[in-house]
Formats: structure tokens, C-alpha cells, sequence
């Protein structure tokens, strides 16, 4: 049960308040801090990097594609070295608030779109995973379990943590459900525990196909900006010292 629970903070802009930051910071092992670019500003960072390490609380930077009306979440066709560019720009945003704060750079997970393109793509997690090594090949990549930028993240020399997400459902084929699908989350608190004690105590899921399958896992995400997310968190952290 040494599995790590992260979560996505930071996320808020402007007048835009999303999820209870603070508050979840109590129930996590890990972040993902988003950096400007689909959501989130420069005081936001500062403040949960100071937060986080008050409350020793791991830290990653979430970095995403220039999106903020799509909240990072809509595909977009940049090039190889447009990736490359953006991921060393937003992690090198966080990292030197990290660094004010005499913190430590834990990890790097893309956010929404990217991560969701980079699984798979060849030309785009290659991107990523060049980006990430050449700030620090000490940081960690999270990755969608079983998915390709895993596999070339090992080569290249990155630790990989293989991500598996508490509030989503999963095809056959180990991908997400689609998120415009209607059933593409679990909206309910008992369902979530049973999903999250399958991936707990036996490493597997439930697919939408009413199918077992296998998940390779050493991260458990929770969606920060989700209307359960701190109720959840609560849950799972209760979950996971009660199977300890």
C-alpha cells in the first residue's frame, strides 16, 4: 500500500475557482500543479508550492497546451518541438518557484489533451519525455498505465510512476472512456470504492466491456477540480490506511 494518491491543484484563474486546494493537500501523498497555461497563474503556483511543502506534500509540475477556454482539454496539432518548448517553459516556471521555497521538483504530468495525445503518440511523447530528462532526468514521469510514453520513458532513463485514475472509467483495451461519453465517470461514492480497492488490493478495474483487466500502478489519481474530489480523497485515504 505504498501507493502514491496525487491530485490536480491549481487550477483556478481569474474569477474561475476551481477545487478545494487547501483542504485537499491534507488527504494526498502527491500534486500536480497546473502552470499557467491551461489554467492557474503565477500567485496560484507560489502559494500551493508553499502549501505543499509545508504540508510535505510531493510536488509536480502539470503542465498543458496554451488552452484556457478548453481548460487544456481540447486536441491540438503542435509540432514535436512546440511541445518540447512548452513543456520546458511551464515546468521551468514551477520549478523556480520551488526552488525560492527551498522545495524539490518531485515530478512532471501532462495535463488533459496532452497527456491523453502523448500516451500513444510516438512523435508527441517523445516530446515530452526529451523535455522532462533534459531539465532533470531525476524527475519523475507520470503516464497513463500501459500506455506507449511509459515504455519510452524507461528507455530514455526517466522513473515512471503508472497512473490510474479513481473517478474514471476504462475501456477493454486499458484507455479512459471518452469523456463525452455519459459514462465516462463514477458518480457515486460506493461505486469509487469498489473501484479503487480492485486497483488497491488486486491491480485491476472493472472495464466498461464488464471486463477484469490488469493495471500496472504506482500512482492513483483524483481530479481536484471534480464536485467529489475532497470527499473522495477522504475515502480513498481512509482506504488505503485501513488495507495498510
Amino acid at each position: 500500500m505504498s501507493i502514491d494518491i496525487n491530485c490536480d491543484l491549481g487550477e483556478s484563474y481569474d474569477a474561475f475557482i476551481a477545487g478545494k486546494d487547501e483542504e485537499l493537500l491534507d488527504y494526498v501523498t502527491s500534486i500536480n500543479i497546473a502552470c499557467g497555461y491551461h489554467a492557474g497563474h503565477h500567485s496560484i503556483m507560489h502559494q500551493i508550492v508553499r502549501s505543499a511543502i509545508r504540508k510535505n506534500v510531493h510536488i509536480g509540475a502539470h503542465p498543458g497546451y496554451p488552452d484556457r477556454e478548453g481548460f487544456g482539454r481540447r486536441n491540438m496539432e503542435c509540432s514535436p518541438a512546440e511541445i518540447y518548448d512548452m513543456m520546458v517553459y511551464q515546468i521551468g516556471a514551477l520549478q523556480a518557484f520551488v526552488q525560492i521555497e527551498n522545495g524539490m521538483l518531485h515530478h512532471v504530468k501532462p495535463h488533459g489533451a496532452l497527456y491523453n495525445q502523448c500516451a500513444n503518440d510516438r512523435e508527441k511523447a517523445l516530446a515530452v519525455v526529451n523535455a522532462v530528462y533534459d531539465l532533470n532526468p531525476q524527475l519523475i514521469l507520470y503516464g497513463l498505465s500501459g500506455s506507449l510514453i511509459v515504455e519510452i520513458a524507461r528507455d530514455q532513463g526517466l522513473q515512471v510512476y503508472e497512473e490510474v485514475f479513481s473517478d474514471r472509467r476504462y475501456n477493454e483495451d486499458g484507455t479512459l472512456v471518452n469523456r463525452q461519453v455519459p459514462n465516462a465517470f463514477i458518480q457515486s461514492e460506493e461505486e469509487m470504492l469498489v473501484h479503487v480497492k480492485g486497483i488497491l488490493t488486486a491491480n485491476e478495474v472493472m472495464s466498461v466491456q464488464s471486463k477484469k483487466i490488469k493495471v500496472a500502478v504506482q500512482t492513483l489519481c483524483i481530479h481536484g477540480d471534480g464536485p467529489h474530489a475532497l470527499d473522495y480523497a477522504k475515502k480513498i485515504a481512509g482506504l488505503r490506511k485501513q488495507l495498510q
